[in-house]
């Protein structure tokens, strides 16, 4: 159960081949993409409103090797015991749970699992039960929290947190500078991905910047150690510089890729047993998905 999906734009599910760093096609990091629902976003302060005094509370917390941005959708198969009873118990209250990156230990079956301190909570927007107790459940991911600290670990993790906010954007031109200039660096990007996936997706980004600069740290194909450092940061100009750092050093890298892919064409080798089954499993339930 590891590298969970996540959604490029109108896209479910990704799954990542690997680092796009080394530049080699057995070290590429590229899209394949599936059917869903579109991109969702949550609400957010518009631009000159004062933030309000963060807010601080309790959540339940789900640790995954995965980061999940606001507005980004995440696919799970429960099957658990201790995140079957959690994902019943917010189902019960309504409330969401918190997703946090994993920085030691297990996704399943580790009760001393640590998670990094900064997440983002998961709202369910659709739910399967399934036998046994089990749950497929797509979620939406809406505010950035901090961890203050580990209420409790048994059934499962539990933490007071303080809910993050964007810190204002102090001038709007250079903002739209920005956006204008990694709007036509992320087109290419994205047309890329396309192009080496062979499916169709809409591709636009946001006017705002804000759901823009999330949009684009989760559809980037860089390591989630690289991701969770974006999610951490609070200033929208500051990430959005540092995605279009990311972009420009991924594009020739990516061009590259295609070609020799172009130049390659892959071999019509069988699949083992069972996996056609699995993919099909995958494209819609993502690697977070098992035949438990």
């Amino acid at each position: 159960m590891r590298n969970p999906v996540v959604p490029v734009l109108s896209v479910r599910n990704r799954h990542l081949l690997d680092a796009l760093a080394t530049g080699s096609p057995q070290h590429a990091s590229l899209a394949t993409l599936g059917r869903g629902n579109g991109w969702r976003y949550a609400s957010r302060p518009r631009r000159g409103v004062p933030l309000m005094r963060l807010e601080s509370g309790r959540l339940r917390l789900f640790p995954l090797n995965t980061v999940l941005f606001p507005g980004a959708v995440l696919n799970l198969h429960v099957f658990e015991p201790r995140y079957k009873q959690m994902v019943s118990e917010c189902l019960e209250g309504g409330e969401p749970f918190g997703v946090a990156l994993i920085r030691d230990g297990d996704e399943a079956g580790d009760p001393n699992v640590t998670p990094y301190d900064v997440g983002t909570t998961a709202q369910i927007d659709d739910v399967t039960p399934l036998e046994q107790g089990r749950y497929y459940i797509n979620t939406v991911g809406r505010r950035r929290f901090r961890i203050e600290r580990v209420v409790r670990r048994e059934p499962y993790l539990v933490a007071d947190v303080t809910y993050l906010a964007e810190d204002p954007i102090p001038t709007v031109s250079e903002i739209d500078r920005l956006i204008d200039e990694i709007r036509a660096v992320f087109r290419e990007y994205l047309h890329l991905l396309i192009e080496f996936s062979g499916m169709h997706a809409d591709v636009d980004l946001p006017a705002d910047p804000v759901d823009a600069s999330f949009l684009i740290g989760d559809a980037l194909q860089v390591a989630d150690s690289m991701k969770q450092r974006l999610l951490e940061l609070s200033n929208t100009e500051q990430r959005l510089t540092v995605e279009l750092t990311f972009l420009r050093k991924l594009l020739p890298q990516l061009r590259a890729l295609l070609e020799r892919k172009r130049l390659q064409p892959a071999a019509d080798a069988p699949l083992r047993p069972g996996a056609e089954s699995r993919a099909t499993q995958e494209r819609f339930f993502g690697k977070h998905f098992s035949l438990n």
